[in-house]
């Protein structure tokens, strides 16, 4: 019984409370307006300058890369123009190496070939053509041959353009001293140079506001979304707001106050890094310490899914240490069911920094096999523990639970204190499409998320929904007005959106009549185009 005590202990330093889901929100809120009206803030509130949301029938074929973290994803993209699409990709894993790479090239390199292999695969005819052109007499294709790009790139990133923007830190593991103060855009596309590859790097995205772009699309809806999240390797959050909230904008510029609202990308993974409201256990604690960027991205550390497996593998190990815990531990076989002495190997990743990969936590909490067998299991196959007990796996499980639990109820405050602010539980209607409608559509407020956490993480939306019927503002009946759907591949297929937008802009095929999708796809290149901007 002693280790289901400390296990239980060490679960409990997890719990994350009703009235701390409401001081978060209030915190939360107080940020959001801060970093409306000044720059600097510890929460950015980034003017995307994208003043409506897509309603569907937008049409196209386009390329789209997404560089958002531990993978990277290459697709092909067709926009039908009824709220569907079709889509091809290829995904692979960046190599660690790449990751900390001593030059730039290095890892641009890699994503120009990648590209290259998935054009090769899936549109070989294509591709084949364009280099028997190169080779013939008649020279470079025509900008109709060229595919348009659209690079969702989830990192700080001074924009200049629709397809310029220097990078202004890594986050998410990324340490490449030299890219910093680089255009990523054009690095990428002078790696596609070299290879002499049919593709236009047309757009820089942000996968936040893609996931909002493509849910909208996908799901248009006659309220339009509220809010486009994301929940996997990292966390972020983009929202449509009343445009004369973001009073740091100034009366002054060029600004469209056509529809009255712009898309605020929120940068909220760096929430409260000031600890005056989020939890902080010793687990929290050490990993940010030995973290490449200490003292920042405090939310995004204790809900995503590049540190939770480091925060179970932390708790996992301050058991593992205390000899008077027996975790993973007996002095004899027959004190374990399986009758055979439980043993760490010396090289377990589990003694290794970053060694537990977050999917276990998945594997765990979702575990209903005979005796956790399945955990068990994993932990023997992936981490070198062999002939764990079902107490063992039990403890595994509670503290990882506890881990995944308080992840949720952190995103349901960053959920609820967009919904608040807004107002939109008052008017969810009131949001500004590129069809303007009266209709209300069962007072939904519409949410779109994307990631793995929120996709595969057992209970994570229920977990989230409970956190939001215990706000005051919310309650069981808010809770039940607010539709939170998955925005399927929301970052390439709001890249290839924003890549149609500067597609039909260099070739002037835009228009700025009063409405429609012309109108938001007109305002949409003119306000990315227009001045320096930031975004993340």
């Amino acid at each position: 019984m002693a280790l289901a005590a400390a296990a239980q202990r060490v679960a409990l330093e997890f719990e994350y409370s009703a009235q701390d889901v409401n001081r978060g929100v209030y915190e939360f809120i107080r940020e959001m307006d801060e970093g409306l009206s000044k720059q600097g803030a510890t929460m950015s509130q980034i003017p995307t300058y994208v003043t409506a949301v897509p309603n569907g029938t937008e049409k196209g074929l386009y390329m789209a890369v997404d560089l958002g973290g531990t993978n990277f994803r290459v697709c092909s993209i067709q926009l039908h123009g009824n709220s569907t699409f079709s889509l091809t990709q290829s995904k692979v894993a960046i190599p660690k190496e790449l990751m900390v790479a001593k030059t730039s090239r290095e890892l641009f390199a890699f994503l120009a070939k990648q590209i290259q292999k998935f054009l090769q695969q899936h549109h070989g005819e294509h591709y084949n053509a364009h280099v028997e052109r190169r080779a013939s007499v008649f020279g470079p294709p025509h900008d109709e041959q060229i595919f348009s790009l659209g690079f969702t790139f989830s990192f700080p990133v001074q924009q200049s353009g629709i397809n310029k923007g220097t990078l202004i830190r890594w986050t998410k593991g990324f340490d490449i001293h030299d890219t910093i103060g680089k255009d990523v855009c054009a690095l990428l596309q002078n790696e596609i140079d070299r290879l002499n590859l049919p593709v236009r790097v047309a757009a820089l995205v942000n996968d936040t506001v893609g996931t909002l772009m493509a849910r909208s699309y996908t799901s248009p809806g006659k309220t339009g979304t509220l809010l486009g999240a994301i929940f996997g390797t990292g966390t972020n959050g983009a929202y449509v707001e009343k445009l004369d909230k973001v009073t740091k904008l100034g009366k002054g510029g060029d600004v469209d106050n056509s529809t009255g609202e712009m898309i605020i990308n929120t940068e909220w993974g760096s929430f409260d890094n000031h600890l005056s409201v989020l939890p902080d256990t010793p687990y929290d604690h050490s990993l940010d310490a030995e973290s490449n960027n200490p003292g920042i991205q405090m939310f995004e550390k204790r809900i995503s899914g590049m540190f939770l497996g480091e925060i179970l593998r932390r708790a996992l190990m301050s058991l593992v240490d205390d000899k008077s815990v027996p975790l993973f531990s007996d002095e004899h076989s027959n004190q374990n069911d399986v009758h055979s002495t439980t043993n760490i190997d010396s090289d377990s990743a589990l003694r290794k920094q970053w060694g537990l990969d977050t999917s276990f936590l998945s594997i765990t909490s979702g575990d209903s096999s005979a005796g956790l067998k399945v955990t068990r299991q994993t932990l023997d196959n992936d981490y070198g523990i062999s002939a764990a007990s079902a107490e063992d796996a039990e403890a595994v499980r509670l503290i990882a639970s506890a881990i995944g639990k308080r992840a949720a109820r952190l995103s349901a405050v960053a959920i609820a204190a967009v919904v608040i602010s807004t107002g939109k539980l008052g008017d969810p209607q009131d949001i500004a499409t590129t069809s303007n409608t009266e209709v209300n559509e069962d007072d939904v407020v519409d949410v779109g998320v994307d990631g793995s956490l929120v996709e595969f993480y057992p209970n994570f939306e229920e977990y989230i929904r409970e956190a939001l019927r215990e706000i005051p503002e919310i309650g069981a009946q808010g809770e039940k007005r607010i539709r939170i759907g998955i925005a399927k591949d929301g970052s390439g297929v709001g890249a290839a959106l924003i890549a149609l937008v500067a597609d039909k802009a260099m070739k002037g095929d835009v228009t700025r009549p009063a409405g429609g999708v012309e109108g938001f796809l007109g305002s949409l290149w003119t306000a990315l185009n227009r001045n320096l901007r930031v975004m993340v």
